[in-house]
């Protein structure tokens, strides 16, 4: 079974950094692309970053030069670091990854979420 796990949420200051982590874990034999997306409330869930298995990312424009995504392939993790945080980023982050387990073959699995809430 394979699952991933974000954490780092919290609450900060506008102007603020916070880092998101995603574990992925299980019976993993590859993965291609992961990805961060976030979801505020009323409103649909869209994606914040991605990135692929040979480093190539991807932004949303609304976090272009504030936001990084990182993976560290060898522990399966994916990495946001978020700077200059606004009010607007604040949501529920979500990790998902494309992963080719040893049971399922390629899943895209989603991790639970974890909040940011950005104060002004």
């Amino acid at each position: 079974q394979v699952q991933l796990v974000e954490s780092g949420g919290g609450l900060v200051q506008a102007g603020g950094s916070l880092r998101l982590s995603c574990v992925a874990s299980g019976s993993i034999r590859s993965i291609n692309t992961m990805g961060w997306y976030r979801q505020a409330p009323g409103k649909q869930r869209e994606v914040v970053a991605t990135i692929t298995n040979d480093g190539r990312t991807h932004y949303a424009d609304s976090v272009k030069a504030r936001f990084t995504i990182s993976r560290d392939n060898a522990k399966n993790t994916a990495y946001l670091q978020m700077n200059s945080l606004k009010p607007e980023d604040t949501a529920d982050y979500y990790c998902n990854a494309d992963i080719l387990s040893s049971v399922l073959g390629w899943q895209r699995y989603w991790g639970q979420g974890t909040q940011v809430t950005v104060s002004s």
